[in-house]
């Protein structure tokens, strides 16, 4: 089967390519990409007219929590790739602290088998980087690498033992594949519920210092300088993180690293409100983190935006703040928050914002090498068509997943996904 779009804004930062032209499909990959005469068309292929709109290709996320098995009240596989494509994501990456942790080859299975049978997007599984993410024993990555885990994290928790995560390098560095790390000091964040600093003072909430982000990734950059492993920091919130991160790709370290929407377009003092849709870990920092958090995405520091999407229900967020749960989702609001803070106020240009959504993400989780963040003719036919202009309202009615513990609710912002495409097949 064959699909045309034409008239659209090509955008695809893989290519060097940001044209008026159109895409054609055939048997679920690019045939062609530009200008294409109509000469070229197979018989009865299917036109859609894109409205002069942004086609790119489909969003990746490195970062996503669908909370299957075990706690399926929150999220599951199909509610969380129903969010995902109506974000305009096609590849989603989840982490493994589910309940059973993701850590045998018996859980990967189970949630892949689980997202073949949504068949909405592609789903990769992040295995757990140790058994049952104690941070004692590694897991087993040689299986759980064979059976479709394609890096390793215990994301949600950090490894305190040095000794351990060295071990975790070497291996990880043997077998090729990317060690994803959660970076927090327990010691110095204690019973922390928000950043430390005036506004945790002044509401008499215990405080997270951006030390406790900051002292890790010092050390596991001196960790990854030592064992050469593939080391991608996950949701940095501090300047300080960031400052290390640009030295050390200076130095040519292989470390990559991600932030989240949330940390660039919103400020501790927003916890002033007492509402726990706005606890998440990291927590939300100052105004000269943000600063420093746009800077290094402006100047290439940043590799990917990620949504560290988390969804928890009602009954977990309306509780004291202190004992609420971390987390945020974040797969629906990521494009129009890009589009509202980033490519708006000029901090970057549209085809840098669709570069963080699509082949930064790609590269640093090597999906590249399966064609997925580019529309290079041959590629998966993965693509979103996106309104830069038209606006999109955070209610319950626009987000698709089965949680809406968001911080943007009620929120009004310019960037709005028209349609998402797996393999040619729409399914948004």
């Amino acid at each position: 089967m064959s699909l045309l779009v034409k008239n659209v804004r090509l955008t695809d930062p893989s290519q060097n390519l940001d044209a008026q032209g159109a895409l054609l499909v055939r048997d679920g990959r690019v045939a062609a990409i530009g200008d294409i005469p109509g000469e070229q068309l197979p018989p009865e292929t299917e036109i859609i007219d894109g409205g002069g709109h942004v086609l790119c290709p489909g969003f990746i996320d490195l970062h996503v929590h669908f909370r299957e098995p075990g706690q399926t009240d929150k999220e599951t596989i199909e509610t969380g790739c129903m969010a995902a494509v109506a974000g305009g994501f096609t590849s989603v990456c989840a982490m493994a602290n589910t309940k059973p942790v993701n850590d045998s080859v018996a859980i990967t299975e189970l949630t892949l088998n689980r997202a073949a049978r949504a068949g909405l997007c592609r789903y990769f599984p992040v295995g757990a980087l140790t058994r049952g993410m104690l941070g004692e024993e590694l897991a087993d990555y040689g299986t759980l690498k064979a059976a479709g885990c394609i890096a390793f994290s215990d994301d949600g928790n950090p490894v305190m033992n040095a000794a351990v995560l060295h071990k975790a390098m070497e291996y990880t560095a043997w077998l090729g594949v990317p060690i994803a790390l959660h970076e927090e000091d327990k010691n110095l964040v204690g019973s922390g519920c928000m950043n430390e600093g005036a506004t945790s003072a002044a509401l008499g909430c215990p405080g997270i210092p951006a030390a406790a982000e900051e002292s890790m990734v010092a050390r596991d950059l001196v960790l990854a300088g030592y064992t050469k492993a593939r080391v991608h920091f996950q949701h940095l919130s501090t300047g300080g993180s960031l400052k290390m991160i640009r030295e050390a790709k200076r130095w040519g370290m292989n470390v990559t690293c991600e932030v989240t929407p949330h940390h660039f377009a919103l400020l501790d003092k927003e916890m002033a409100r007492f509402d726990a849709d706005f606890k998440m870990n990291p927590p939300l920092r100052t105004q000269a983190d943000i600063d420093a958090i746009l800077e290094a995405i402006a100047d290439g520091t940043v590799d990917a935006i990620a949504t560290d999407h988390a969804p928890h229900t009602y009954g977990d967020k309306e509780v004291e703040l202190s004992v609420a749960p971390f987390g945020v989702i974040g797969l629906e609001t990521a494009l129009p928050l890009t589009i509202e803070l980033l490519v708006k106020r000029g901090v970057i240009s549209l085809s840098r914002a669709v570069e963080l959504l699509t082949i930064g993400p790609a590269k640093a989780f090597s999906l590249d090498k399966s064609g997925l963040g580019s529309l290079a003719v041959g590629n998966p036919a993965d693509f979103t068509l996106f309104d830069s202009s038209a606006t999109i309202l955070v209610d319950r009615a626009f987000i698709k997943s089965k949680a809406f513990n968001t911080p943007f609710k009620g929120m009004e912002l310019h960037g709005k996904v028209l349609g998402t495409w797996l393999g040619g097949k729409r399914v948004y």
